[in-house]
């Protein structure tokens, strides 16, 4: 018979030895310590829910993340590609899918009709978690009022990892048709990086002078990717 006091002790023993098990109760920590406190291999833990095939779910979280890369190849990669890995299928890829597009979403919400957009920083709170993931470069337009409130916004043009063929005269068309008094700029960088390549800058001065010649005032061109954006009219470009 075990008494009292070395079952509490068993108990003890018990209870550190779980705490260095490899799947290690990722809800509870969550509960615990909080989300930011979590690695990204137990968040995805968490959205997986159990193991498979001789794994716990935190190894096979591990395993899949390690697969594609890390969290942004995962972000970057299509719902079929997530099916197709070993351990997920198309329920996880779907929930998976779902809780990234909620974080796109929570990062970065898109601008409402009337809503007044003064800077590049403006921009980039409403882009950039549309944008800076993007495998392609796209290019928008958002279509200002007077008193620079938005009357929509459009993509006129999508293109590749390294490029994107803008028209002015696509780029202006509908702005005409609104009647829009004012105009900004924004595409994305699949790079990463923000600077401003030789071919953003002089687009943006053929697409300055076209709009000087309408009547459309070109307020910014802003670049955006994944580690922060540039803002054209600020660099004096």
């Amino acid at each position: 018979m075990i008494s009292g006091g070395t079952a509490n002790a068993l108990s003890g023993v018990m209870t550190s030895m779980l705490a260095w098990i490899p799947d290690d109760r990722p809800r509870e920590r969550l509960a615990a310590r909080g989300p930011a406190n979590l690695s990204d291999t137990e968040l995805l833990a968490i959205l997986l829910g159990s193991g498979g095939r001789g794994q716990n779910v935190v190894e096979l979280a591990g395993s899949v993340l390690a697969r594609l890369g890390d969290l942004r190849g995962m972000a970057d990669a299509a719902e079929a590609e997530l099916r197709a890995q070993e351990g997920i299928g198309p329920a996880r890829a779907a929930v998976i899918a779902a809780a990234l597009e909620l974080g796109r979403r929570a990062a970065g919400t898109r601008p409402q009709r009337g809503q007044r957009l003064a800077c590049a920083t403006d921009v980039w709170c409403h882009y950039r978690a549309r944008l800076a993931t993007s495998a392609v470069e796209e290019f928008w337009v958002l279509a200002l009022d007077a008193r620079h409130r938005l009357l929509f916004e459009s993509c006129v043009a999508r293109g590749s990892l390294t490029g994107v063929e803008v028209h002015p005269r696509e780029v202006f068309r509908p702005l005409i048709r609104a009647s829009a008094a004012a105009v900004l700029f924004c595409h994305n960088h699949p790079s990463g990086d923000p600077t401003p390549s030789r071919q953003d800058i002089d687009l943006t001065r053929r697409l300055r002078d076209v709009g000087v010649l309408v009547g459309i005032n070109v307020l910014d061109h802003v670049v955006v990717a994944a580690e922060g954006f540039t803002s054209l009219a600020e660099r004096g470009w």
